[in-house]
């Protein structure tokens, strides 16, 4: 939270995308394994100065926007982008808000940096926003009776290309809104807050910025993402004992011991749970669910390997494959081989085709060998996009 009072984030993500065709609007669209639209909103909920994130989204399209995204703050907004914005505003001045960065869905590609550079300008302006230089030459287009032909060229000194988010102090923002006229469309949200008079500072952009509009647009922002492959290992051993049920790779097996463990003590699905968190750096199964938390006693390991799973998919990674080995003597594991490779798919939300699984013996040698437990080692490969905001 900001010392200088609630700053939040809006983004904006109620148009239709009906120059992205397809039917699905784009800011609901596949961007690295995850939906555009949680791309913004895990930067701006990432930054420390950014409290609360709202996003507005058209009517009919609240309810998805709210299954993607259950946890955040998501509200209908009007017929226009201008109209969205303002019914957002007057959420925050409810809420407290003193700034507001209002975000295009479609950037969706926002890094920490822009955020501290548009509330840096902020500080000694009624607004600021991220611009980029213009590269390419521009010109004019000479309508003829033959066709479109070059027209002048348009000088490019002191023209920018202006990007969002664009920060605002909430008031200002507000102000400029109810006084635009009622029959006008604005480009955006500074010209509104300059018509009126304010000082909108003007800082550096990012490339990573590019709005997405047509479908080419999103094939060129995926390979943007320049993904990094990670491979982690995970090993597990659980006590073989009597009275216990026997869980392997989530599927219960008949046999005359269980394993024994705080949870299920499933073996496989834990070495699995640490391998999938050793591919983003989060610590281990323990870290995240402490066998002295009684609230895990007996609990079924298939949600520990899903929360694994869904930190990744946070963090806009994808899961390439998974490899595990459980050793033991008994019980036998082909026969329930595929049972448990189509659990581990099921909880992992991929194809079967991406889940290996094997067993092998000691020889009789070691603990497992004269059958007092089981034990799994499990590799996972995942991708991760490099350089974004997690």
């Amino acid at each position: 939270m900001s010392e200088n009072g609630k700053i939040a984030g809006l983004i904006v993500a109620a148009g239709g995308g009906s120059r992205m065709g397809g039917g699905v609007p784009k800011q609901f669209r596949d961007l690295g394994g995850r939906p555009m639209l949680t791309w913004s909103h895990a930067a701006f909920a990432g930054h420390p100065a950014i409290d609360p994130v709202l996003i507005m989204v058209a009517p009919d399209q609240l309810e998805m926007a709210r299954s993607i995204l259950p946890d955040a703050w998501c509200e209908a907004g009007g017929a226009s982008r201008r109209e969205s914005v303002a019914n957002g505003l007057r959420r925050l001045a409810l809420a407290g808000v003193e700034k507001v960065l209002i975000h295009d869905a479609a950037r969706p590609f926002l890094s920490r940096d822009v955020i501290d550079r548009v509330l840096a300008g902020l500080e000694t302006a009624d607004g600021a926003m991220p611009v980029l230089p213009v590269a390419d030459t521009l010109a004019r287009e000479s309508l003829r009776p033959d066709g479109v032909h070059l027209g002048e060229t348009v000088p490019r000194d002191g023209v920018v290309r202006v990007q969002t988010p664009q920060g605002f102090h909430l008031q200002s923002v507000i102000a400029a809104h109810a006084a635009w006229p009622a029959d006008a469309e604005a480009t955006d949200d500074a010209q509104m807050v300059r018509r009126l008079g304010g000082r909108v500072a003007l800082v550096q952009g990012d490339a990573m910025l590019e709005k997405i509009t047509y479908p080419d647009d999103l094939a060129g922002a995926d390979m943007r993402l320049a993904w990094e492959t990670r491979t982690a290992m995970g090993f597990d051993v659980h006590r073989l004992e009597d009275g216990e049920e026997l869980w392997l790779g989530g599927v219960l097996i008949p046999h005359h011991q269980g394993l024994s463990g705080h949870s299920d003590a499933d073996v496989a699905l834990h070495a699995l749970t640490d391998a999938l968190l050793g591919t983003i750096a989060a610590g281990d199964i323990g870290t995240h669910f402490p066998p002295s938390d009684p609230q895990w006693k007996g609990a079924e390991s298939g949600q520990f390997l899903q929360h694994a799973a869904k930190l990744i998919a946070d963090k806009g990674g994808r899961i390439d494959f998974v490899d595990l080995t459980i050793i033991c003597e008994a019980p036998k594991i082909g026969p329930h081989r595929a049972a448990m490779v189509e659990r581990i798919a099921g909880l992992l939300n991929i194809e079967q085709s991406r889940v290996s699984l094997k067993a092998t013996t000691t020889e009789r040698l070691g603990f497992t060998g004269r059958g007092e437990g089981i034990a799994t080692q499990a590799v996972a490969t995942v991708r991760l996009p490099g350089g974004m905001p997690a």
